[in-house]
């Protein structure tokens, strides 16, 4: 059921119109508000606003309960969610996963209708790329336009994408000939260029499962498909090894770390890659937030303790891998601590808790 129709009633409520008076000239504003009722606010700011918007809640839970909640009430939300792993552990995430990050980010760096982000405080936590390290790897190809293949799927694969036979999942590409196809992370579909020669002569959208073609377009944006790019412009793989203490590291684990990095260097992409995001990304979501945009953070004392007991939990994980000889001694850590959480929110202009 969608409850659209009934936002413009809160309208008649003084203190909510004094709210919205007091977000629009900025600074930082608290109200008390039932949890049943927090979705229906949400949905009357947006609409009133029209501004950016990223709710972070304690929680995965309150993640999933008020996207629920505001598509009931007619909203369009954009997921930010937790990197799958742990901190400092090897594991990757679901390409689900890395496309909802990526698209999330996406949203606050175009130029589209102002998007309603909710996350967690483990996901806002997480390191990622620096928003000038996303903007600095987008481009856009469009129809008639004259490309270098080979540099072009350079590029692609140091953006993260992964040179398969078939593209069915985002973060994918592959050639055929003349025949690029490619599967943006930000992007619903995924899309075929087809060259004569060096020119773009068309761009289609097609169904991942079919392999049909669904419509053409004119042009297609393609954004990194992961928060860690090896830095090439500014480091080299040496350089990183050498900031590293790798002496307390067993051999085998000291090879591996050598081995990945040289291959990242080289270009190439290795599976656990989210391993080495603090290596090469500093950035925060609330980087990303244009200057208009409203931060809310429900629960603030929740939130807190949150990024507190991931802290403990990360330092445990990261001494017990030390000790066993599988992590450097000085290594990055991955997420900020509530400390750094706070002192970066605080440049934001508008923020309601």
């Amino acid at each position: 059921m969608n409850l659209a129709c009934l936002l413009s009633l809160i309208g008649e409520m003084p203190g909510y119109r004094q709210l919205v008076e007091a977000l629009r000239r900025g600074g930082e504003e608290r109200v008390v508000v039932l949890d049943a009722a927090k979705p229906y606010l949400l949905a009357c700011l947006r609409r009133d606003l029209k501004l950016p918007m990223l709710v972070v809640t304690p929680q995965l839970q309150g993640v999933r309960h008020l996207e629920d909640q505001l598509l009931a009430w007619g909203q369009d939300v954009v997921i930010f969610p937790e990197p799958d792993s742990l901190p400092y552990e090897r594991l990757a995430s679901d390409p689900s996963t890395i496309q909802q990050r990526i698209k999330a980010l996406s949203t606050l760096t175009g130029e589209g209708e102002a998007p309603l982000i909710i996350t967690s405080a483990h996901a806002v936590a997480r390191k990622t790329l620096s928003p000038s390290d996303f903007r600095s790897r987008v481009h856009t190809i469009w129809q008639g336009m004259r490309v270098n293949i080979d540099e072009l799927l350079a590029q692609w694969q140091e953006m993260g994408y992964e040179w398969e036979h078939m593209v069915e999942v985002p973060g994918s590409f592959s050639r055929r000939g003349g025949i690029l196809d490619i599967y943006p992370a930000s992007s619903e579909l995924p899309v075929r260029i087809e060259l004569f020669g060096d020119d773009v002569e068309s761009i289609r959208l097609f169904d991942p499962a079919t392999q049909r073609s669904v419509r053409l377009v004119t042009s297609v944006t393609i954004v990194p498909a992961a928060e860690a790019l090896f830095p090439k412009e500014r480091l080299t793989a040496q350089a990183i090894l050498s900031q590293l203490d790798l002496s307390d590291c067993h051999i085998e684990a000291r090879e591996r770390i050598q081995r990945e990095l040289e291959k990242l260097d080289g270009g190439g992409q290795v599976e656990e890659l989210e391993f080495y995001t603090p290596l090469f990304s500093s950035g925060s979501i609330i980087d990303y937030l244009p200057q208009n945009a409203l931060l809310i953070l429900d629960q603030p004392a929740e939130i807190e303790q949150a990024l507190r007991e991931l802290d403990a939990q990360a330092g445990e994980l990261r001494r017990e891998q030390v000790v066993r000889g599988e992590l450097p001694g000085n290594f990055p850590s991955p997420y900020f601590t509530y400390e750094e959480f706070q002192a970066r929110f605080q440049w934001v202009k508008r923020r309601l808790s």
